[in-house]
């Protein structure tokens, strides 16, 4: 389970010792085909599609450096709005997971790049209710498709991760309609960001930001697109 913000305070000591260890999930990060199917090109300029792969901090600090994300909030989805809270959350039995709401615009990255980054360096999708030590449903790996047609080209791009033998594992990622989206608490927005030294960032979420680099540089910004500039 994700260390309790409480005792975060007794371990940033350890992030000086994590620094020195090989990144966690560099070795299994590898860049992914383009998605062969990917959205309608309408001219819309603003869209939203929602994420969810394990601890919402690092799937947040990655989206906020993806060029053509305007927005990416963490919160919750799944559930219902009376157990949107984080300590709730965090038993497992809500419905919830722990989600990413990025806002996009289209011309700049469409859905389809959004899904290949989400595979490739977001998250592990071949990870059943969990990712790494975050154990539970509420860190399941799920895109929340706000229509059809986001389901559709999720279907067929994990078909074709499936076909193509992308990963190992038989991907676990579910798709989810019709679920609204909750923001989190403001103390979990741009978490990486301020906390860059807090161990659990060190170790798990900060590789994930080096592997965005080094497979997407195209799409790489190294200014996030902070929820304290953006609001939520």
């Amino acid at each position: 389970m994700k260390m309790p913000l409480f005792l975060v305070s007794g371990v940033v000591a350890l992030a000086g010792l994590a620094a020195l260890l090989p990144p966690l999930s560099a070795e299994t990060a590898r860049p992914l085909p383009s998605a062969a199917a990917d959205e309608r090109a309408d001219g819309i300029a603003t869209r939203t599609a929602v994420f969810a792969g394990g601890c919402f901090w690092g799937v947040q600090g990655v989206f906020q450096h993806v060029e053509g994300v305007t927005r990416a909030v963490s919160g919750y989805a799944g559930g219902e709005a009376a157990t949107a809270q984080y300590e709730k959350v965090g038993r497992g039995g809500t419905g919830h997971a722990e989600a990413v709401r990025i806002t996009y615009d289209p011309r700049k990255v469409s859905f389809g790049r959004l899904m290949q980054i989400y595979f490739s360096v977001a998250h592990d999708p071949t990870e059943l209710n969990r990712q790494g030590p975050d154990i539970g449903p509420q860190y399941r790996s799920t895109i929340f498709a706000a229509d059809e047609e986001q389901a559709q080209l999720a279907r067929a791009y994990i078909d074709q991760l499936e076909a193509g033998k992308s990963f190992r594992a038989r991907i676990a990622t579910t798709i989810e309609r019709g679920r609204a989206f909750y923001p989190a608490e403001d103390y979990h927005q741009d978490y990486l960001t301020l906390h860059p030294r807090q161990s659990y960032i060190v170790i798990h979420d900060l590789p994930k930001i080096e592997n965005l680099k080094r497979l997407f540089p195209e799409l790489y910004r190294a200014e996030p697109v902070l929820v304290s500039r953006t609001g939520t």
